[in-house]
């Protein structure tokens, strides 16, 4: 499925929750890996504020792509958003939503 970028040159981003491991399986504990780079992926939460509004949005990342120390309440800047439909069927029950996945999460100057 495509993904579309997103712009958030004019936002500003707050950390909402730190990050976590995200997990391929959650009943071995096997940890997510980014398909193209190896790299190990986190899920962070974070407020995204643009032109009145805000949005609190579950953001996949490398572990690579962020600086330890990420707090909540953090300013921060979001390189390379994208969001990607999906849809599955788990169980009987179809299931659909909108993942995003950004590229870095860098401290707000």
């Amino acid at each position: 499925m495509p993904s579309f970028k997103i712009d958030t040159s004019t936002a500003v981003g707050f950390v909402a929750t730190a990050p976590v491991p995200k997990l391929a399986n959650a009943k071995t504990g096997e940890r997510a890996l980014d398909r193209e780079t190896g790299a190990a992926l986190s899920t962070v939460g974070l407020l995204v504020s643009d032109e009145g509004e805000g949005n609190l949005y579950q953001v996949t990342i490398p572990e690579t792509g962020y600086p330890e120390g990420l707090q909540p309440g953090m300013p921060v800047k979001v390189i390379g958003l994208k969001a990607r439909d999906w849809e599955n069927e788990f169980n009987g029950q179809k299931r659909h939503g909108i993942s995003f996945r950004a590229v870095a999460i860098t401290p707000a100057a």
